[in-house]
């Protein structure tokens, strides 16, 4: 590598998929060029992106919320490069870094009273591994309450409480105290709390994988059966926090709700360094660090590096002087308001769901049409989940809007548009959608054939 790192990036233009077929994960590189998605993108910014052609596309996927301010936010870039300007002494591990202090003093802002402390990691599945650890430490038990469909991360321990079972096989024994309830069930929540083995309960607001959206009352109840049982409430809101629903934290579009533990990340990056956080009370932060001698039982080596620190510090102003929370609640509504009468004249729609600027559409068989029935029965004897795919798929192709299913093996479509965007890009969206949902009602017709293809092509490999 010479000094030009421009020049040098150039040379090496197109090789994307030919290095991570070799080196890095060849199964993710055949997936992509199957459905069409092997774009070579050059550039990025705010909610769009371009190709090597000049193509522009609306992201709507967002790196999965990781870009809530769009890409490449002028007013963090500029605080980054001056952050490398001044030779900070980074991690020096045996001091107290001004900038985590500043960060974690900007979030707890916009919290309840008692969410006061700060711990912070380097992703979302990292706060939520120091969540269960913090849980278990404070209240001596052992098990972990979660949800059905629930997505609290990859890693061994968020794993464990992960409610697809298809995210869970194959890699053995996980950590044991997992028990899984139906979302919005408080029967169920209550009689695994009677036992009074529970260190927490674990709950998105808004379900990554499904979007499913917590009922009315329904944290309340929750939070007034984990009190009178011991148990912590602990609210996952990595990809549905910082401001992302149209407010500050999901869980404040409820009164009263106070969680013990509330874990957050992706937004919080800004886009540019990984950073995520997990907020919690003062009783929990000193069960856990209770000693000079504990005062760093739990800790990370990366987590309040400068960089990162100062990525999420720019991030809350940003989204503080933008007014960013106010727009997501705006433009959440507009979208939502114009796309279920669009939805509602396709058969094939059994839902519109969400909160803000995080929904889905949820497909299913339709009710009435034997033409369409017979056509989403035999497509799913091939391959099931991959109707999505006649969504997505002439959404990038011919309307150049960036998307995916929410998870494996499910019918979701999930859009999280930047929390910058206009009236005038959700047209874009919303004239697309019209469009290609119009099109699946075609049958026979291009939609349906080029997802039987993908369908019969998925069932050889």
């Amino acid at each position: 590598m010479h000094n030009d790192f421009r020049a040098w990036l150039d040379q090496h233009r197109g090789r994307g998929f030919d290095l991570h077929q070799k080196h890095i994960n060849p199964a993710f590189v055949k997936m992509l060029r199957a459905i069409g998605f092997d774009r070579d993108y050059v550039r990025g910014e705010g909610c769009y992106l371009w190709d090597e052609q000049g193509n522009k596309y609306l992201d709507l996927l967002t790196g999965w919320g990781v870009f809530a301010l769009g890409r490449n936010h002028p007013k963090i870039k500029s605080v980054l490069k001056q952050l490398l300007d001044l030779d900070r002494p980074n991690l020096v591990r045996m001091d107290c870094g001004l900038l985590s202090g500043l960060v974690a003093e900007a979030l707890t802002r916009h919290t309840t009273d008692q969410l006061s402390r700060v711990f912070f990691t380097n992703s979302g599945t990292e706060s939520v591994e120091a969540a269960i650890k913090f849980a278990r430490c404070v209240t001596g038990r052992q098990d972990i309450i979660y949800c059905d469909h629930a997505f609290h991360g990859l890693t061994l321990g968020s794993l464990s409480i992960n409610g697809a079972d298809f995210f869970r096989e194959r890699f053995g024994e996980l950590v044991p105290g997992g028990r899984k309830i139906p979302f919005n069930d408080l029967a169920a929540l209550e009689k695994e709390l009677s036992g009074r083995c529970a260190a927490a309960f674990f709950v998105e607001p808004v379900q990554g994988k499904s979007c499913e959206v917590v009922a009315d009352g329904y944290l309340a109840e929750a939070q007034r059966l984990c009190r009178k049982h011991g148990t912590l409430l602990v609210l996952d809101e990595v990809q549905c926090g910082l401001g992302r629903t149209g407010k500050w934290f999901c869980f404040q579009h409820w009164p009263d709700i106070e969680p013990d533990i509330l874990c957050v990340a992706k937004a919080l990056s800004g886009g540019f360094v990984p950073v995520g956080a997990v907020i919690t009370t003062p009783r929990i932060m000193d069960g856990v660090f209770n000693s000079l001698e504990r005062c760093v039982i739990h800790s990370n080596t990366f987590g309040q590096n400068d960089m990162a620190m100062a990525t999420a510090l720019a991030t809350l102003q940003v989204i503080e002087e933008d007014k960013l929370v106010e727009n997501a609640a705006a433009m959440g509504d507009y979208v939502m308001q114009k796309l279920r009468p669009i939805a509602e004249g396709c058969p094939f729609v059994s839902a519109v769901r969400g909160k803000g600027l995080m929904f889905g559409i949820d497909f299913a068989r339709p009710r009435s049409s034997l033409k369409l029935k017979m056509a989403w029965d035999m497509l799913h004897r091939l391959n099931f989940g991959v109707f999505g795919q006649m969504i997505i798929i002439p959404l990038l192709d011919k309307h150049h809007i960036l998307t995916q299913v929410a998870g494996y093996h499910t019918e979701v479509i999930k859009f999280l548009p930047p929390m910058i965007i206009t009236t005038q890009d959700l047209d874009w969206f919303l004239s697309a959608v019209d469009d290609v949902l119009a099109d699946t009602q075609r049958v026979p017709g291009a939609a349906w054939d080029t997802v039987t293809g993908l369908a019969k092509r998925a069932m050889l490999a």
